[in-house]
C-alpha cells in the first residue's frame, strides 16, 4: 500500500503539468503572505486583507498573463472599492445598498475590458462593505487611499513574484502531451491491427473510433498546453537561457497529428462499415495491410523512425493488387484503406522531419 502510494505521487511529481502547477500555488501563498507582510507590518495599511487576496487573484500561469490580468485586476478592485464607497455614501450600510452595490458590480463586471475579472469587482465590493459595515462615512472616505494602495501592493508584489521566482515556460508540459498523443494514436494503430487479426465485431470497431475522439481531445490540449508555452516566453527572463525553439515547430506537429486522427479514425468507420463481410476480404490483401497498419503503428509511437520502407510496401501492395482479379466491389474499400495508410504514413515522416520534440 504505502509503496502503491509512494509510486503514484512520484509519477504525480515526475508531470511537467504538474510540477508547474504545484510551484504556481507556492508561489501564490508566497505572493499573498509577502503582499500581506508589507502592507499590514512595513507600510502600516487599515484593513490589508486586499493585499494578499489580490495578489492570489493576480498570480497566474504565466508571466505575460500576470502583468496583463493584473492590470485589469487593479481596474475591477479599484471599480468595486469605488463602488462600495459610493452605495454606502448614498444609501448607508444596509441590506438593499449591499445588495445593490453586487448588483451594479456584477454588471459593470460585464464590460469588455473587465470580463475576465468580472466577479472581482462585486466581491470588492462585498469584502469592503461587509469590514467596514459599522464605519462613518467620513471614516470610509478615509480609508480609501489605503485600500487603493493595498491593491496595488498586492498586484505589485504578484508581478515580482511571478516574474523572479522560477518564470513558467511550459515548454516540456506542451512536450509531454504530445509525446502522449504519438504513443496513444500509435498504440491504437497496432491494438486495430491485432483485432484484425481474428474475427471482429462491432463493439471493438465503435471502441476504435471512440479512442480516435479521446485523442483528438488530447490534440485539443495539445494546442492550449502549446498556446500557453508560447505565451510563457513573453517578457519571460527565463527565455534567454531557455530560447525555446522547439516550440515553434509545436504547431506544425499538432496540425499533421491532427490530420493522422482523422485517417486513423477513417480506416476505423471503413472497417465497420465492412464488417459484415469481413471475413470474405482477399487474404493477398488483407494479411499485407494488417501487418502495415501494425507496423505504421509502432512508427507513429516513434516517429524518429524511416518510413521509407512503408511507403514503398504500401505501392507495392497497390500495384500487385491492381494486376489481381479482384471483384470490384473491393476496390473502393480497399482503394481507401490504402490511402488513409498512405496518409498516417505521411504524417509520420512530416512530424520526424518536423522540429525535434523528444528531449
Amino acid at each position: 500500500m504505502v509503496e502503491r502510494v509512494w509510486s503514484r505521487t512520484r509519477d504525480w511529481f515526475a508531470s511537467p503539468a504538474n510540477q508547474t502547477d504545484a510551484l504556481q500555488m507556492f508561489k501564490a501563498a508566497l505572493a499573498a503572505t509577502a503582499a500581506w507582510a508589507l502592507a499590514e507590518m512595513v507600510l502600516g495599511l487599515e484593513q490589508a486583507f486586499l493585499a494578499p487576496w489580490v495578489a492570489l487573484l493576480t498570480v497566474h500561469a504565466t508571466v505575460h498573463r500576470t502583468l496583463w490580468r493584473g492590470v485589469q485586476t487593479v481596474l475591477a478592485v479599484g471599480a468595486g472599492i469605488l463602488l462600495s464607497l459610493v452605495v454606502v455614501t448614498a444609501f448607508e450600510a444596509t441590506v438593499w445598498s449591499f445588495g445593490l452595490a453586487l448588483l451594479v458590480g456584477l454588471i459593470l463586471g460585464r464590460l469588455p475590458w473587465l470580463r475576465e475579472e468580472g466577479v472581482t469587482v462585486a466581491t470588492t465590493a462585498l469584502f469592503v462593505i461587509t469590514t467596514g459595515y459599522n464605519l462613518s462615512e467620513q471614516r470610509a472616505i478615509d480609508l480609501l487611499p489605503d485600500r487603493l494602495l493595498d491593491t496595488a501592493v498586492g498586484v505589485g508584489v504578484a508581478v515580482l513574484v511571478n516574474l523572479l521566482v522560477f518564470p513558467p515556460l511550459n515548454d516540456r508540459s506542451a512536450q509531454q502531451q504530445i509525446d502522449d498523443v504519438d504513443a496513444k494514436l500509435g498504440s491504437l494503430l497496432s491494438d486495430m491491427a491485432t483485432q484484425m487479426e481474428r474475427p471482429w465485431d462491432s463493439q471493438e470497431e465503435d471502441d476504435w473510433i471512440e479512442r480516435t475522439r479521446e485523442i483528438s481531445r488530447d490534440v485539443d490540449h495539445a494546442w492550449s498546453l502549446v498556446n500557453t508555452a508560447r505565451e510563457a516566453g513573453r517578457w519571460n527572463p527565463r527565455r534567454r537561457r531557455h530560447p525555446g525553439e522547439e516550440i515553434q515547430g509545436y504547431p506544425q506537429i499538432l496540425l499533421r497529428l491532427e490530420e493522422g486522427v482523422v485517417q486513423t479514425q477513417s480506416i476505423a468507420r471503413q472497417v465497420r462499415e465492412s464488417s459484415r463481410e469481413a471475413d470474405s476480404w482477399d487474404e493477398r490483401f488483407r494479411g499485407r495491410y494488417i501487418a502495415l497498419l501494425a507496423e505504421t503503428g509502432r512508427r507513429v509511437a516513434d516517429p524518429d523512425q524511416d518510413v521509407a520502407p512503408l511507403r514503398a510496401d504500401l505501392r507495392e501492395l497497390a500495384d500487385d493488387l491492381s494486376d489481381e482479379d479482384l471483384g470490384a466491389r473491393y476496390w473502393p474499400l480497399y482503394g481507401a484503406l490504402i490511402a488513409n495508410l498512405q496518409a498516417i504514413v505521411d504524417v509520420v515522416d512530416d512530424v520526424a522531419t518536423a522540429r525535434p520534440v523528444r528531449t
